[in-house]
């Protein structure tokens, strides 16, 4: 007796319908459809054959070949993929750059905080050096007007 799990699925539609369930399978996986999104759903692969729903469930070899397929590499088609890894590349590249502008911030600050006390002890300086200048210097007196001689 064959065990049924064993036995290779047969199509039941003609080799015309399953010709065109392939084509329309392999157009999907490849990223190229001609009548759907392109999403790979068996919705877009009857449509995409342009056979019923019905004629593509009886063609079973068709659907098994699908359904490893899907299991195997997931339901994103390559444009999907190459979608997500363009994302992925950005995300990654937008946390570096986040690292980096929050790296600068910081020494924006501490630079802005030296400044601060820079211009605090700039400011005593010069108002101890008046002190100083002004307690030094005895100013000149003008006389008064000279006469020519």
């Amino acid at each position: 007796m064959t065990d049924p799990a064993s036995v290779a699925p047969q199509d039941q539609v003609s080799p015309k319908t399953a010709a065109a369930l392939r084509s329309a399978m392999t157009r999907l996986l490849e990223g190229r459809p001609k009548r759907t999104d392109g999403r790979l759903t068996k919705e877009n692969l009857y449509k995409e054959a342009q056979v019923s729903r019905a004629t593509m469930n009886r063609a079973l070899a068709v659907l098994a070949e699908w359904d490893a397929h899907i299991a195997a590499h997931g339901k994103t088609t390559p444009g999907e993929s190459q979608r997500d890894a363009a994302i992925a590349d950005l995300k990654k590249r937008l946390t570096k750059k986040t690292q980096e502008c929050t790296l600068l911030e910081n020494k924006l600050k501490a630079a802005a905080t030296a400044i601060a006390a820079l211009y605090h002890d700039n400011e005593a300086l010069r108002q101890q050096l008046n002190r100083n200048v002004s307690a030094s210097v005895t100013p000149i007196r003008p006389r008064g007007p000279q006469r020519r001689r």
